[in-house]
């Protein structure tokens, strides 16, 4: 019998055809195929040789910079909210549609960019993207009234909506499924440090008088480091590629990954993935648009001081997690491949509880350790949440598959920042928190619904696809 490369990995169409022993799709093990199978060069999909340890790490942290950027841009607005209704003369619904038209429109864009990721080169849209939404930085600057304001929110979602499932997956497809959590985790950090950086910023440059030089500073950052991010990619191939030429050039390929995108439809796992990640994030983008406002308020903070308090804690207790809960789900899916899933579930039950005590604290030392407790159970989902995907989805389905989550999760926690701005005077963030932690609740059960019910069928369908 043919040794295996724990380094390769098998196409599925190559793994099980012709196979005929039975799979336990809960292990992380299968049955070895006959070797004459996983060396078939008609084969649609080959073996995936996956680029060395050190340029696995060069790429996620070339990626890491440009996720980092893509957060910085998008998060500084919301550290403004109070100089802006100054300036622009914007009512708090005013300042509710800045969130939400943006995670609309990146909503609605993500599934096109997703497929646009799987069809064409990940490498190409991930720098064009970077130029656009920097550009759209550069021009938020130049505001000069709310509609202004709002149709760049809107063009921000467009420009950057190309990037998240072409990074996802490019970082997926290179990186062998042992380590794969562990890869997606470290590069969302960048997501998390942007957070937290681009508040920090636009709070403080909003404090200066500056709120404009913010914005313009951020795009010219990005649009530079457009440079070397473009340099270093032109080098880098995903598995089942060269550099020039790409795998997508081999039409049975393109008809066996349309395949794939159809197929998508029918993994109810998915589905309920896509039911579970919404309610998650409604919650989380009501922390990320109103929570710094809602403390500066609360406990009568400066804008820097509200932002950082906002979330230098749950921000960094969410790095944390990122890195422990990457490593803690690669290291249980060795053992059992339901594990990612399991981790959701839980992450989903931990957060109910510091949502809503989030809004009953009374003071900002008693609302630190919910924040922390938050961050630290959020990242479960966050760094989990694709790989977990992944698991029943075809691998030239990923960035679509990326793309679908991030609309099922945009259209409706695009609702968030909006629904809060219209009702924290009436309900109050209070209590609007306490609901979403019931929410939560509900995410959860969804979870394990599909794990007790479609996992078992989906895992053993997906590797036959």
């Amino acid at each position: 019998m043919a040794e295996t490369n724990p380094n390769e990995e098998l196409a599925p169409s190559s793994r099980f055809r012709g196979a005929s022993t039975s799979i336990n799709p809960y292990t992380s093990t299968s049955p070895q195929s006959d070797p004459s199978v996983a060396t078939n060069a008609s084969a649609p999909f080959p073996s995936a040789h996956f680029p060395s340890t050190a340029k696995i790490v060069a790429l996620v942290g070339f990626m890491w910079v440009a996720y980092f950027l893509n957060y910085c841009d998008r998060q500084a607005v919301f550290a403004m909210f109070k100089v802006l209704k100054v300036d622009l003369a914007m009512t708090d619904t005013q300042l509710g549609w800045v969130g939400a038209i943006f995670l609309w429109v990146y909503g609605i864009g993500c599934p096109i960019a997703g497929k646009l990721a799987d069809t064409f080169s990940k490498r190409h849209l991930v720098v064009a993207s970077l130029v656009l939404w920097s550009a759209v930085t550069i021009l938020t600057g130049m505001s000069i009234s709310v509609w202004m304001l709002l149709g760049l929110r809107a063009a921000m979602g467009i420009s950057e909506a190309l990037y998240m499932p072409a990074a996802i997956a490019l970082t997926a497809n290179s990186t062998p499924s042992h380590q794969r959590s562990r890869a997606i985790a470290i590069l969302t950090t960048a997501q998390i440090a942007g957070t937290v950086a681009g508040a920090w910023y636009g709070g403080w440059m909003a404090e200066q008088g500056l709120w404009r030089y913010a914005f313009f500073a951020l795009g010219a950052v990005g649009i530079l480091y457009a440079i070397p991010y473009g340099f270093f990619l032109r080098h880098v191939s995903e598995p089942g590629e060269t550099i020039d030429e790409p795998a997508l050039s081999n039409p049975e390929l393109k008809f066996k990954q349309s395949i794939n995108s159809v197929a998508l439809y029918e993994i109810p796992t998915f589905w309920l993935l896509c039911l579970a990640f919404p309610i998650f994030v409604f919650g989380l983008w009501m922390l990320y648009s109103w929570l710094p406002n809602y403390l500066q308020e609360k406990f009568n903070l400066g804008l820097a001081d509200a932002a950082f308090a906002a979330t230098g804690s749950m921000q960094s207790s969410t790095m944390i997690g990122l890195f422990l809960g990457g490593m803690l789900a690669d290291k249980l899916a060795k053992h059992t491949r339901s594990a990612r899933y399991w981790l959701l579930c839980l992450s989903m039950l931990a957060c109910a509880p510091c949502m809503h005590m989030i809004g009953q604290s009374q003071s900002l030392s008693a609302t630190y350790p919910w924040l922390i407790g938050f961050g630290l159970f959020s990242s479960l989902m966050i760094g989990n949440i694709f790989p977990a995907a992944f698991e029943v989805v075809p691998k030239g389905s990923r960035a679509t598959a990326v793309g679908i989550l991030n609309f099922c999760g945009a259209m409706l926690s695009g609702f968030a920042p909006l629904a809060v701005g219209a009702w924290k005077s009436s309900i109050g963030i209070e209590r609007m928190l306490s609901i979403a932690g019931l929410a939560y609740l509900v995410g959860a059960i969804v979870v394990w619904c599909a794990i007790q019910f479609f996992l078992n069928r989906d895992l053993v369908e997906t590797e036959g696809r």
